[in-house]
């Protein structure tokens, strides 16, 4: 089905394998239309509960292949236009899935692959991984990824990032924000399960409520209007099957529906 990646499916998780390991997982035009197909397939797919994004190989991604990158510098503008709406349009579609994604982080992640760590709701990297804005090195700027990298590390980390291109190791990138777990290469696959685990545990409507959440409080001032919000919201979950079946299995003291054989 797919000439770039792998899906691996394990009961409710599936996971996305970026399957370019002789180009260290950098993405093209082919990879960024497949990796959007992958997100919204999976996305509709009710039997799966957590995406797990993953690359094959020494690398998670290096980010933009070159010879893709190449090709850009000799097209039109509006080509140009076309591959870097592409890219955002990927990236958006990642990050903004209803389901919990994680990103799983074994090695080099430079450019977009920094941005791809990024828009995952969750990050967890190995101790041999890196990460990178290194755009300007190539006289671009880290446009498609910016919005999802400024949101992990915050503006003023940007600042010096987005400029200077420096090598970013797994405990500074857990430092800055930009991963929750920094772990030993042995002990990466135990991690992700582990949050897996934790995430099975939730509603699946509740979830994607709470990411939808998050986008809607996040650097708003707290006014009228947000507590309204916050209230509505609240309140028309709790009217669902998924929380009257969530609330009486807790006072029952058995299973919620989502985790029923």
């Amino acid at each position: 089905m797919f000439m770039t990646l792998e899906i691996e499916l394990d009961g409710p998780v599936a996971t996305i394998w970026m399957n370019r390991p002789e180009l260290h997982n950098a993405f093209d035009e082919n990879l960024i239309a497949e990796l959007t197909a992958a997100c919204i397939a999976l996305d509709e797919d009710d039997d799966i509960r957590v995406v797990v994004l993953a690359g094959r190989g020494k690398s998670f991604s290096a980010g933009g292949d070159l010879n893709w990158m190449k090709r850009a510098a000799n097209n039109s503008v509006e080509e140009n236009m076309s591959d870097a709406r592409g890219l955002a349009g990927m990236l958006r579609t990642l990050a903004e899935m209803k389901k919990p994604t994680i990103a799983r982080v074994q090695g080099a992640a430079l450019g977009g692959g920094t941005g791809l760590t990024a828009a995952c709701d969750i990050a967890v990297a190995s101790t041999k991984a890196v990460f990178a804005t290194s755009e300007v090195k190539f006289g671009i700027i880290p446009s498609a990824i910016s919005p999802y990298v400024v949101r992990a590390i915050g503006a003023r980390q940007a600042y010096r990032y987005f400029q200077s291109a420096e090598r970013i190791d797994a405990s500074r990138a857990r430092e800055l924000g930009l991963v929750h777990e920094a772990v030993e290469p042995k002990a990466l696959d135990a991690k992700v399960a582990e949050i897996v685990a934790a995430l099975i545990q939730g509603g699946p409507l509740a979830q994607a409520a709470a990411k939808d959440l998050i986008r809607a409080v996040d650097n708003k001032p707290i006014n009228d209007n947000v507590v309204e919000d916050t209230a509505h919201r609240i309140a028309h979950l709790r009217a669902t099957p998924e929380a009257k079946d969530g609330i009486a299995a807790f006072l029952d003291k058995r299973q919620p529906s989502w985790l029923a054989e």
